[in-house]
């Protein structure tokens, strides 16, 4: 049976409190969590989980990096900026205003846009990288979005929006919602992946249940997982799901057409819930700031075959 154990001791970073996002930049072998209490981005190696650098942009939640550029986009919470970040100078290059706080933030390389969602707001702002302006902004039903994902291929975008149990798809040509799909077996939505092979959404409440859906709409199945997950990273080669929330890691594989099915978890005595997984490697990183203030850590695990 496989188990998620420790790769390496938990490495101490600058402790300012609080983490969001985290991502990973395969290609250049960069891990980038949001250190929100800081208002910085941490950039680490993902070989090593050497920290880098902890680049000052704002009270951030969401980062988004461009593989083919490396460059990383950062969503600046309460500061209403989105930023561009060269993480080898380790410096913030490029802001751009927008008209609300903003929380989970993702990249179209195709269309060079940034989507940003407005935290505990209904709007989603569109950013072209190449001339960090705001190109446009999309009106969503319900309030306090929480994730959203982009498919490679067809450029739609899926939102989550956890008021309303459901998720809705944006037209990336119109920028508008185009379609709307309940979710009724799921409470307060987080977590939200796009499987590009097998073509499926798959969606997480806070209630333990996690649902697949196909990009018609059409539920396809469901199962369950631990409760109050935060945040789900998808490894798309290995369909692999890895999942925090509550310092609990969850990995499921995901089978086209079906329900995820578990394939190991650990339950850490860290206040772990957020991560990300390396998609070259497999390796699951952690980030957590400790519930009694003495430190902030990054760590990474494996999943034992």
């Amino acid at each position: 049976m496989p188990i998620i154990v420790p790769v390496t001791a938990a490495a101490p970073v600058r402790a300012y409190s609080g983490f969001d996002y985290v991502t990973v930049d395969a290609v250049r072998r960069r891990i980038y969590a949001a250190h929100g209490g800081s208002g910085r981005l941490l950039v680490a190696d993902a070989d090593t989980g050497k920290v880098i650098c902890q680049v000052h942009v704002g009270p951030m939640h969401g980062s988004a990096p461009d593989l083919a550029t490396g460059d990383v986009y950062t969503g600046n919470g309460t500061d209403r900026t989105v930023s561009k970040v060269d993480p080898v100078a380790c410096k913030s290059a490029t802001d751009v205003d927008v008209a609300g706080p903003i929380d989970a933030i993702t990249y179209d390389p195709f269309y060079h846009r940034i989507y940003a969602d407005e935290d505990g707001g209904s709007r989603v702002f569109v950013i072209d990288v190449r001339t960090m302006q705001r190109v446009g902004t999309v009106t969503l039903p319900g309030h306090d979005e929480e994730y959203l994902v982009v498919d490679p291929v067809t450029h739609v975008v899926y939102q989550n929006v956890p008021d309303l149990n459901e998720f809705v798809e944006i037209d990336p040509k119109a920028m508008r919602v185009f379609k709307t799909v309940k979710t009724p077996m799921l409470e307060s939505n987080h977590p939200l992946q796009y499987d590009a092979t097998y073509h499926e959404i798959v969606v997480g409440g806070t209630n333990g249940v996690l649902a697949v859906y196909a990009p018609s709409g059409r539920f396809i199945a469901q199962t369950t997982y631990p409760s109050h997950v935060d945040q789900c990273d998808l490894d798309q080669q290995r369909h692999l799901l890895a999942c925090a929330g509550r310092g609990t890691i969850a990995v499921l594989r995901l089978r086209r057409g079906a329900a995820p099915t578990p394939v190991a978890s650990l339950i850490t005595k860290h206040p772990i819930h957020t991560l990300a997984i390396d998609p070259k490697t497999g390796y699951i990183w952690a980030v957590w700031a400790s519930a009694n203030g003495s430190g902030d850590y990054i760590q990474r695990f494996r999943i034992t075959s």
